[in-house]
């Protein structure tokens, strides 16, 4: 268990802008930040972070919460593992206590095959290092390659040894279950027999954006044709190739310092730019590009340079990947190697000073790096030249930008001699086939909907705002925002004048904002609908009634139940998503609750009143269709005193009724 004062600490000294902006690019928008979901595909910001509140909001998703939940939410961590994820960002010593077999066996599936990797990297590590078979062939291996001690430690990188169950027999003797070892694909199990599937090569663990081992690629040392000179972990729960960028945990603060991302194929080479001194630099791990991994990068930067072998094979095939980040909005710009050379061995030749040099010099713009490897094929064909101009503007089409479409095409027809006129018509007949294949999908969904039975039920309608809901949410805003700021308040006195009508005498009076909430609701006998709300208003009239004048909402929500956390962080964060829209931009000015608060608070009890009241009529007219007798007098007297209340309640409103 982590100690309540640890996790105080913690939350006293975690900034989330600072957490955050490591797994996400943020930008400033007036006292917060804003940025892509990292949860959802968007291309327009809907992520929200208040420095001040200390929350996030994602509004594409729904959720939302303080500095632990966001770890939770993004990488999947236990309430413990994101503390002490975030005691070792900031230095903030935590008591470790060694897992037990017992709890190794309460923890969850997902959890436990993290547990399993993570020991399997410390134990290759390991190995590497003290092992002498470990030091003679890996750490040899790796010294060889150029890697520098604090570079290898760095990438955590290790090696299992040449034998059949070395591994698997050290995991199951430290209690780690044979399921999860064959779940993660460390351990291959046929029948009775148990062997390490990496056995007798150099590891390289596969990391999460917040640093959690998911999987492993080994490299074989010896010269058999028969096996794979690379290997990687199977697809696993936690483990998704398509998902995953090497190199990205140690990449991610200079990418989004540097605004740049540099694309690899292979570990050495993330692993040597690294070495010398350029660190926003992630690899695919050999697989081919996805939207998924370009996404990744997404968050941090809108600029990526793809950097290919000078030999390249299938050099064709990866313009594949261009597109692909074309797709997704962003920039992109590749850099070739001469001949014989890739980014590891380039690197290694160079100091940091000439590599970068190289880079800034030779990364083309996609479109002449395209055109000069598509003219090479058309060799001065004029058929397979109209080729080639087809496919940089099919490259072209990609792109949502519709500016940056229209200077592409002008680059284009500089570089491949041919007017913008031209170039501007095949777009558009681009556009014109996508728009039909769109509408030919459209129709036949729309056929197979026309045999459908149609419904006339509860869904076809239109859903309902709960007024009442709605203004017990906006009661709780107040309290967690103002709660504690004192206020003039004019209290209205229910008293009877000389000719005996009812009236409402003005009171002013100055008190804290959570407690006129307090005292009227229970004057009015009134208890919140909505159990989330009840818990928060009930939870937080205790804090409040204690004197707490710095009442830290970050604090509050730290200690609530997640759902509870969830709801709170919603509630604050509801202005915030109209600052999406930059409305000072437009010349649209916002006005402040704090302009004025006491009528803020005095009409939202005012409206809770008048909702309650005519609900309360409501009840009484039933009631008096059900009587059989007839003898409805003492109803309707009580529906004309409702009706009476409600009329001075909505003159106060300005209503007209």
């Amino acid at each position: 268990m982590i100690s309540k004062e640890t996790i105080d600490k913690v939350f006293e000294t975690a900034r989330l802008e600072e957490v955050i902006g490591d797994f996400v690019q943020l930008k400033k928008s007036g006292a917060n930040f804003k940025g892509l979901s990292p949860f959802t595909d968007e291309r327009t910001p809907s992520f929200m972070v208040s420095p001040v509140k200390q929350i996030w909001k994602d509004f594409s998703s729904g959720k939302g919460g303080n500095v632990v939940s966001f770890l939770m939410e993004h990488e999947h961590f236990t309430y413990p593992e994101a503390v002490k994820y975030l005691a070792k960002k900031y230095n903030i010593e935590v008591e470790e206590t060694e897992l037990s077999s017992e709890d190794k066996e309460q923890a969850n599936e997902r959890e436990s095959m993290y547990l399993v990797s993570e020991f399997a990297q410390k134990y290759f590590a390991e190995t590497l290092w003290e092992s002498e078979l470990g030091k003679a062939i890996g750490l040899t291996y790796f010294k060889e390659r150029g890697f520098r001690s604090d570079t290898i430690k760095k990438f955590q990188l290790g090696y299992s040894l040449d034998e059949w169950e070395a591994f698997t027999k050290e995991a199951l003797d430290n209690g780690y279950k044979i399921d999860y070892l064959e779940k993660t694909g460390l351990t291959i199990v046929k029948g009775d027999k148990k062997f390490d599937r990496f056995k007798g090569r150099v590891m390289f663990p596969i990391h999460s954006m917040s640093g959690r081992v998911l999987g492993f690629g080994g490299r074989i040392l010896t010269n058999d044709k028969k096996a794979a000179k690379y290997l990687n972990s199977p697809e696993s729960d936690i483990y998704h190739k398509s998902k995953v960028l090497y190199g990205l945990y140690q990449a991610k603060q200079a990418i989004a310092k540097e605004d740049n991302c540099y694309l690899v194929e292979g570990y050495t080479d993330v692993i040597q730019f690294n070495q010398t001194g350029i660190e926003n630099v992630v690899s695919s791990s050999g697989t081919a590009l996805t939207p998924e991994q370009i996404r990744l990068i997404n968050r941090l930067t809108k600029n990526i340079t793809v950097l290919f072998d000078g030999d390249a094979a299938g050099l064709r095939a990866s313009l594949r990947g261009i597109d692909l980040i074309l797709e997704q909005g962003m920039n992109v710009k590749v850099c070739t190697f001469p001949e014989g050379e890739d980014p590891d061995s380039f690197a290694r030749k160079n100091a940091l000073e000439d590599l970068s040099l190289y880079l800034q010099e030779n990364a083309q713009d996609f479109i002449q790096f395209k055109a000069s490897i598509l003219v090479k094929d058309a060799k001065g064909d004029p058929v397979k030249k109209a080729d080639t101009i087809r496919d940089i503007v099919n490259s072209i089409a990609k792109i949502p930008d519709r500016i940056q479409r229209e200077v592409y095409i002008q680059e284009c027809s500089r570089i491949m001699d041919i007017s913008e006129d031209v170039l501007f018509n095949t777009l558009a007949q681009i556009g014109k086939h996508e728009l039909r294949e769109a509408g030919k999908q459209h129709r036949q969904k729309q056929k197979q909907k026309a045999f459908d039975v149609v419904r006339n039920d509860e869904d076809k309608n239109v859903k309902k705002v709960d007024f009442q809901q709605e203004l017990e949410r906006q009661i709780i805003q107040l309290l967690l925002l103002y709660g504690t700021k004192t206020e003039e308040f004019e209290d209205l006195l229910l008293k009877e004048n000389e000719k005996g009508e009812l009236v409402l005498e003005p009171e002013v009076h100055s008190v804290k904002v959570f407690e006129k909430i307090y005292v009227d609701l229970q004057q009015d006998e009134v208890e919140l609908t909505n159990p989330i709300f009840k818990v928060i208003f009930e939870e937080l009239v205790v804090h409040l009634s204690q004197g707490e004048e710095d009442f830290s909402v970050d604090s509050f929500i730290s200690h609530a139940e997640p759902q509870v956390a969830s709801e709170i962080t919603s509630i604050l964060m509801e202005d915030e998503k109209y600052m999406l829209h930059n409305w000072e931009r437009k010349d649209i000015l916002v006005k402040g609750k704090t302009a004025s608060l006491s009528q803020l608070v005095t009409e939202t009890i005012l409206n809770l009143r008048c909702h309650l009241i005519e609900k309360r009529v409501e009840q009484l007219q039933d009631a008096t269709k059900q009587k059989i007798d007839g003898n409805n007098h003492d109803v309707l007297e009580e529906i004309m005193s409702y009706h009476q209340l409600r009329m001075l309640l909505s003159r106060k409103l300005n209503r007209v009724l």
